[in-house]
C-alpha cells in the first residue's frame, strides 16, 4: 500500500485547508485518508474498522461546519481517527496511544478541535445539547452544534436521556446517527431492529422543508406553531409510511436513513441541515471497517487488530503458547465449567462478549448468556432480576465502565443482598486506552457499600476458586476484580475448591517486614522478594495476599499488627479509599499503630502509554517496589519517620 503519493491529503494541515478543495475531489480524499489511517494503524496499533466507517462523514462534517467555532461532539471516540488526522494532528499521529504522544480519544486539553471527552459511550447528545443552549445564552446564535453518536451508543441511557430532554430545550442540535450495526460486537437490541427497518421519503422531507422556510421567512412559524405543525406532521408520515418514527414522536426532526459512505450526498445533505432551525437528527448507514476488506469481512475482530500487513491483511502474531493465559480466556473457560454443573449460571455482559470471553460460553449455551448492548447499568439491575427469582447470574464489566452502574450496584444488589457475581475486567492500568479506560476507582467505591464482597486473584488459580466460591449459596453480591493481560500460571486448570470469604494468606513467612498485597500484582512481589533475597537485600520480608479488600481479614491483620512495626500495602487501584486506606482504618480501630506505606495508583488521572511505562510513573514498576522491600528501606525507617 502506496501512503507517499496522497496529493490531497498532503496538502491540509486543518479544515480551513480541506475547505479549498471541490467537492469532486472530496472521495478521493477519503480514499486518501482511508489509506493513511490503515497504514498508520499497521504499524501503531489501534482502533481501525470504526475509525474506518465514519471517514466520509469526517470529511463532510469538516467541510460544511466551520470547525472549531462549530462544535463537533464525537460518541465514542475510537471513531476519531479521521477526524484528529485532519485538525493538525497528521504528522503526530505516529505517536498515538503512546506515551506522551496524541491522546487515544479526542480531548479538549489537546485540540480546540476536541469539543469533549468521550472514551465512554452515549454521552454525546446531553453534552451537545449542553453547548447548543449555551451558544444561544451567550450570543453565539451563528454557532452550529452536531452531535455524532453511533457505534452502539445508541443503546446507552444516556443517549436517551439526552434526547427525550432535546425537544424541550431552545436549541438547534444536530444529531447525526451513524447506524453501522455494529458496537464493538454485532449490535444487539430492539432499537438495533428498528434502525435497520426505519426508512423516509426524501422527496416528503425536501417540501417539508421549503415550506418551513417559507413559512420562517413571513414570520408565520414561531416556536408553538413550528412545534404544533411538527406533531402533525409527524401523525401524517406515520400514516404514509406505515411506522410510528420514535425521534419524531419527541418532537425532533428526522431525516434517513442515507448513505453515510458517499461523501457527496453527505454534504449535500448537512448543507440542508446546517440552517434548518430546532432539533434534527440525521440517520446515516455506514459500514464498518469500509474500504478495507478484511475489516469489512471480520469488523469485530478488527476493531483493534494490533499490527498487520496492510497489503495483504495478515494480522502479525506472536507465538504465545508457552506463555500464562489472559485472565479474560480463564474467566471465560471457567465461567462454563461453572454453568455446565450450576444449572442456576446465566452469562451478562455489556456489548463485550469477545472482549471479556463470554462469547465462550455464549457459543455453546446460548440461550444462557445476554449481551445488552452498551447498558451497564441495564446488565447490573437485568442481572438483579434474575438473582431475585432464583437466577445466579455473572455479569463481567470492564472496570471504568462499571463507574456507570453505581447506583444501580447499590440500590438494585446491595441492598437487597442479591447472589450476583460482578466480575469487573481489565480493573488496574489497562495501558494505551489512558484514564478513560483505567480500572482505578473500583475498590474505593464498592469498599463503603454495605452487604459486598470485594475480592481480586493474584493468580488464574486463584480466579477460579474465586469464580466457584461466588456461586455458592449465601454468598450474597460478591465482586471479583482482574487485570487486562496475560497472569502468571500457565498450568492453570485446577479443580474447584472453595476459599472462605473474608480470608487471606500467609505465602512466606519473615521478621522484619510485612508487605501486604491485592490482586495479580502479588505475583510480581512474590518474585521480587525472590530475586532481592539472591541479593541479600531483603531479610525477613513477609508476604501476604490478602485476597480480599471487604471483608477483611482480621486474623491476618491481628498476626501482622502484633509482629511488625513496618508495613506496606501494594495495590493496582487509586490509594485515596482503596484496599490500603482499609488496612490504615482497620489498624487505628484496632488500637495499633504500625508505619504503613501505600503502593497503588496517585490522586490524579494516569495517562496512556503501555503498562510498564505506567507502572514506572506511578511507583508500582519492579524498581520501585523492590526499593520498598528492601533492607535500606528499613534501615531508614528505623531512623527516620516513614
Amino acid at each position: 500500500m502506496d501512503t507517499k503519493n496522497l496529493e490531497l491529503l498532503n496538502k491540509i494541515q486543518y479544515p480551513d485547508e480541506l475547505r479549498k478543495l471541490s467537492v469532486d475531489q472530496l472521495p478521493e480524499l477519503c480514499h486518501e485518508l482511508r489509506e493513511d489511517i490503515v497504514e498508520e494503524l499497521s504499524e501503531n496499533p489501534g482502533h481501525l474498522a470504526s475509525s474506518l466507517g465514519v471517514v466520509e462523514l469526517t470529511v463532510a462534517l469538516h467541510y460544511v461546519f466551520n470547525t472549531p467555532y462549530d462544535r463537533i461532539v464525537w460518541d465514542v471516540g475510537h471513531q476519531a481517527y479521521g477526524h484528529k488526522i485532519l485538525t493538525g494532528r497528521r504528522d503526530s499521529f505516529c505517536t498515538n496511544r503512546k506515551l506522551h504522544g496524541i491522546k487515544p480519544f479526542p480531548s479538549p486539553e489537546e485540540s480546540e478541535y476536541d469539543t469533549f471527552a468521550c472514551g465512554h459511550a452515549s454521552n454525546s447528545v446531553s453534552a451537545a445539547l449542553g453547548m447548543a443552549v449555551a451558544a444561544k445564552k451567550t450570543g453565539h446564535d451563528d454557532r452550529h452544534v452536531v452531535a455524532v453518536i453511533g457505534d452502539g451508543a445508541m443503546s446507552g441511557g444516556l443517549a436517551f436521556e439526552g434526547i427525550n430532554n432535546v425537544s424541550s430545550s431552545p436549541n438547534d442540535l444536530l444529531i447525526i446517527l451513524n447506524d453501522n450495526d455494529m458496537s464493538i460486537d454485532r449490535a444487539v437490541g430492539g432499537m438495533e431492529k428498528y434502525l435497520l427497518n426505519l426508512d423516509t421519503n426524501e422527496t416528503y422531507n425536501k417540501i417539508r422543508f421549503k415550506a418551513s422556510q417559507w413559512l420562517h421567512s413571513k414570520g408565520y412559524l414561531n416556536d408553538d406553531r413550528r412545534k404544533g405543525l411538527i406533531r402533525l406532521n409527524n401523525a401524517l408520515k406515520s400514516v404514509l409510511s406505515h411506522q410510528q418514527n420514535i425521534f419524531e414522536g419527541m418532537n425532533i426532526r428526522y431525516f434517513g436513513p442515507f448513505n453515510g459512505n458517499n461523501v457527496k450526498d453527505v454534504v449535500r445533505i448537512l448543507r440542508q441541515l446546517k440552517n434548518m432551525r430546532g432539533p434534527k437528527l440525521l440517520h446515516l448507514h455506514t459500514v464498518k471497517g469500509k474500504g478495507y476488506k478484511p475489516a469489512e469481512k471480520e469488523a469485530t475482530v478488527w476493531h483493534a487488530p494490533g499490527k498487520f500487513d496492510p497489503e495483504t491483511g495478515e494480522r502479525i502474531k506472536t507465538d504465545t503458547s508457552m506463555l500464562p493465559p489472559r485472565f479474560q480466556d480463564v474467566f471465560g473457560e471457567t465461567l462454563l465449567e461453572l454453568a455446565q454443573s450450576n444449572p442456576r449460571i446465566v452469562g451478562v455482559t455489556p456489548a463485550m462478549p469477545t472482549g471479556c470471553s463470554m462469547n465462550i460460553m455464549m457459543k455453546a449455551m446460548p440461550d444462557r448468556v445476554f449481551d445488552v448492548g452498551i447498558a451497564e447499568g441495564h446488565a447490573v439491575t437485568f442481572s438483579c432480576g434474575m438473582a431475585k427469582d432464583g437466577l445466579q447470574p455473572f455479569c463481567n464489566i470492564y472496570s471504568a465502565f462499571a463507574q456507570r452502574a453505581y447506583d444501580n450496584i447499590i440500590h438494585d444488589a446491595a441492598l437487597l443482598n442479591l447472589p450476583m457475581v460482578l466480575c469487573l475486567d481489565r480493573a488496574g492500568l489497562v495501558g494505551e486506552d489512558g484514564p478513560t479506560h483505567h480500572g482505578a476507582f473500583d475498590i474505593a467505591a464498592l469498599r463503603p457499600v454495605p452487604n459486598i464482597t470485594i475480592a481480586s486473584p493474584m493468580d488464574e488459580r486463584e480466579l477460579r476458586r474465586m469464580m466457584y466460591t461466588a456461586q455458592l449459596p449465601g454468598n450474597g453480591t460478591f465482586v471479583i476484580r482482574y487485570p487486562r493481560g496475560r497472569g502468571s500460571v500457565v498450568d492453570w486448570r485446577c479443580p474447584f475448591e472453595a476459599i472462605e470469604v473474608g480470608r487471606g494468606r500467609r505465602l512466606r513467612e519473615g521478621s522484619q517486614l510485612a508487605v501486604l498485597t491485592f490482586g495479580p500484582i502479588g505475583a510480581d512481589v512474590e518474585r521480587y522478594i525472590d530475586e532481592l533475597q539472591a541479593e541479600g537485600k531483603a531479610m525477613g520480608v513477609a508476604h501476604y495476599d490478602m485476597r480480599f479488600a471487604k471483608p477483611l481479614d482480621d486474623l491476618l491483620l491481628s498476626e501482622v499488627a502484633t509482629h511488625f512495626s513496618h508495613i506496606v500495602t501494594i495495590e493496582d487501584g487509586i490509594k485515596a479509599g482503596g484496599f490500603g486506606s482499609a488496612v490504615l482504618e482497620w489498624m487505628n480501630d484496632n488500637g495499633y499503630h504500625p508505619d504503613i506505606k501505600r503502593l497503588g495508583l496517585p490522586d490524579n488521572f494516569v495517562e496512556h502509554g503501555t503498562v510498564a511505562q505506567l507502572r514506572e510513573i506511578v511507583g508500582l514498576d519492579e524498581k520501585s517496589i523492590k526499593r520498598m522491600l528492601s533492607v535500606e528501606w528499613l534501615r531508614r525507617c528505623r531512623n527516620v519517620e516513614c
